[in-house]
């Protein structure tokens, strides 16, 4: 941040997100002003709010404006805590798209459009995604394409295409690219016998040939960030309101279809076969929530979480939990059982603690890293140490003080070198961990 302004929201001239006191805020500059009326008087913002599609806000004194000249200064209701799109499963990324084609829909029947389709103007409430930026929106011209249209495709529909068809993995490559995936890479790295399904034809492959084109004939548009402005290399021609509520339900269509089934990693299936016995389970698990009772956090970051056992003994004091993990088999099954069971409370993130998101974006300075959120009231760190002082070779000492910053206070669980989940960590590899004990 900047002087209280939030450093992901330099880029939009529509305004701005400050803290205050603490508050979190939004200027709104003139030039949005006519877009913001119509979103209010059209009846669109009261719809989002009302299916929980955006997050709320109230109106609040110009004088809270740290620039002068505002429209507008609104307090949006806060997220417990931000997440980034690199750090979602598979199903997390998929509920995000569906919502931003959701909220296209409504849009387009209230005279508006999203004029941005980015994966970061989307947050969690636990497991529901929801719609963060109030700016997003614009009029509806008559016969204008979709200029986010673009934008979505790289930031959901080739990230989702190339987790579900090629490699899980692929999801790293959103850590690379902020702006979205390259429609050209991800037409390169999709398989052949995708040119044949129509939905990768149209809005992947043939799209990138599309982008290519406009910029070998109007200069490098293909660099230009997504979103802003690259409708010409899409369509040059006219597109009814009939032919953009066909093109949304083309890409509800596209997105629906893609799916990825969770498999037996390493340790997806911990829960159910770790080195306890019914009663050791029990003990921990007890004195696991003696130690939550004792402290009350407000916030958790529950590290080597797996499926959330131990996010849900949690949460039943009522904290907010992060449940963090870096098996993305885990992270998705954690998803989807808190998603069935519409949890608030529990926000599963598939993040290598080995390697955890840093500070991202210009001057480092847009995305936050995962340390920079917190500290937490409390991590939990539970059958973890030895995956990262033995599966990373990382010291004990640093693990310590990563841990010690993360959180206020800290349960760990020791896990010896006799466990059986220790052993299968020195099975390929000589034992020189002297230090740990």
């Amino acid at each position: 941040m900047n002087g209280g302004r939030i450093g992901s929201s330099f880029r939009d001239p529509s305004g701005f997100l400050f803290t205050s006191g603490g508050t979190l805020y939004r200027q709104v500059q003139p030039v949005y002003a006519r877009h913001y009326e119509h979103l209010r008087a059209s009846g669109l913002y009261d719809a989002l709010v009302a299916q929980s599609l955006l997050v709320p806000h109230d109106e609040a004194g110009l004088d809270l404006a740290p620039q002068p000249g505002a429209f507008k200064v609104l307090r949006p209701e806060r997220v417990p805590m931000v997440s980034l799109p690199y750090e979602w499963c598979f199903g997390q990324l998929r509920a995000a798209a569906l919502l931003t084609l959701r909220i296209q829909q409504l849009a387009i029947e209230h005279g508006m459009v999203l004029k941005d389709a980015s994966a970061f103007n989307v947050q969690f409430r636990g497991a529901a995604p929801v719609f963060v930026d109030t700016l997003s929106f614009e009029r509806l011209e008559e016969g204008k394409p979709w200029v986010a249209y673009r934008q979505f495709c790289q930031h959901f529909l080739a990230p989702l295409a190339l987790q579900s068809l090629v490699d899980i993995r692929l999801r790293d490559l959103s850590r690379i690219y902020l702006d979205g995936v390259p429609l050209e890479l991800a037409s390169r790295l999709l398989p052949r016998r995708t040119w044949l399904q129509p939905w990768a034809s149209l809005h992947i492959h043939l799209h990138a040939r599309s982008i290519a084109r406009f910029a070998s004939t109007a200069g490098d548009a293909a660099s230009a960030p997504a979103g802003s402005g690259d409708t010409a290399a899409i369509s040059s021609k006219r597109v009814s309101r009939t032919g953009l509520t066909g093109l949304v339900a083309h890409l509800l269509s596209a997105v629906t279809r893609l799916h990825w089934a969770p498999g037996g990693t390493e340790w997806a299936d911990y829960e159910v076969s770790h080195g306890y016995d019914s009663p050791g389970h029990a003990a921990k698990h007890e004195i696991v929530g003696r130690y939550l009772h004792q402290k009350r956090p407000r916030l958790v970051f529950d590290l080597g979480a797996n499926t959330g056992e131990y996010s849900r003994l949690a949460r039943s004091t009522g904290a907010t939990v992060v449940a963090i993990d870096g098996d993305p088999s885990a992270v998705e099954r954690a998803y989807r059982r808190f998603a069935t069971d519409s949890e608030t409370g529990i926000l599963p993130l598939w993040i290598d603690l080995a390697n955890p998101s840093p500070a991202q974006g210009w001057a480092h300075g847009e995305w936050p890293s995962l340390e920079a959120r917190g500290p937490a009231d409390l991590v939990m760190a539970l059958a973890l140490v030895h995956h990262l002082a033995i599966g990373n070779n990382l010291p004990l000492t640093r693990v310590a003080e990563f841990l010690s910053r993360l959180g206020r206070s800290v349960v760990l669980e020791w896990v010896p070198k006799d466990d059986p989940q220790v052993a299968r960590l020195l099975r390929s590899r000589e034992d020189v961990f002297v230090e740990y004990h």
